[in-house]
């Protein structure tokens, strides 16, 4: 869509900061695109008022509330804008029209997929074990657990680790040694369901948020951000084995710990 929209109707990339994830944005090029053909023209001749309330019947369509009427006035004054190849922008806007309706489509798939997903969670009984975990949704825990199966056929949560590649393994050779790196060993798909999972537990979650920053800026084997993130992906899926198995639910003096603490710490 981009591409197209370069060659021959750049001022509409300009209306918005991110164009392709504002839903207003979207809403009102469904309807340029899909009205007379983009035949700029007759769209201008709607007015202002007109075309806001197109927009709005379609935001609403889309499951929004109202849009953002900046950029609804910024795409309306845009029509008039003469740059770009004029004579391509009817079988331009003729294929965008066709790429958002398959991106809507894809993303309504989506959106039902996510919905079975969680809906097995339900069955199981697993939801409220699994969303214990500050920071992790049901999605994304679903999303682990359809790569791992049941948690229980792993005898440990380092096993669970080691499945998907996460573990470290340390390149010896006689008396050399090198860095140590991760397996690359496991279920790719797994991984990649622990790394998506990172980024709303590592915000949201304290205890993942304080063992990030206390690894990225540690003085002695200080780790990158993205290493850092590795090892907040393992110990969510350890921790991910640790509530399932047990059927307790997350604990943040656990999590941080390994063990509660006893009153008498708590005392000292």
């Amino acid at each position: 869509m981009r591409d197209l929209l370069e060659c021959a109707w750049p001022a509409a990339l300009d209306t918005a900061r991110q164009p392709f994830r504002s839903r207003t944005w979207m809403a009102a090029m469904s309807v340029i695109a899909g009205r007379d053909g983009g035949d700029f023209a007759r769209t201008r001749r709607l007015g202002a008022a007109r075309f806001e309330q197109a927009v709005r019947r379609e935001i609403t369509r889309r499951g929004g509330r109202k849009p953002s009427l900046r950029i609804v006035r910024a795409l309306f004054t845009a029509l008039s804008d003469p740059a770009g190849v004029i004579a391509h922008r009817p079988g331009a806007l003729e294929r965008v029209q066709l790429l958002m309706e398959d991106w809507q489509l894809t993303k309504t798939r989506l959106i039902q997929a996510e919905q079975r997903m969680t809906a097995v969670l339900d069955e199981l009984g697993l939801t409220a074990l699994v969303t214990s975990i500050t920071g992790l949704s049901a999605v994304g825990a679903a999303a682990i657990l359809a790569e791992t199966g049941d948690p229980r056929r792993f005898a440990t949560a380092r096993a669970l680790v080691k499945h998907a590649g996460l573990a470290p393994r340390e390149k010896l050779s006689g008396a050399f040694t090198g860095q140590t790196r991760l397996t690359g060993q496991g279920r790719p798909g797994l991984r990649l369901a622990a790394w998506r999972a990172v980024w709303g537990a590592q915000r949201a979650n304290p205890v993942y948020g304080a063992r990030y920053q206390h690894l990225t800026s540690r003085e002695e084997n200080k780790l990158t951000p993205t290493q850092a993130q590795t090892v907040i992906a393992a110990a969510i899926l350890r921790h991910l084995h640790a509530v399932i198995t047990t059927g307790q639910a997350w604990d943040p003096a656990i999590a941080t710990h390994g063990t509660r603490p006893t009153l008498q710490t708590l005392a000292a």
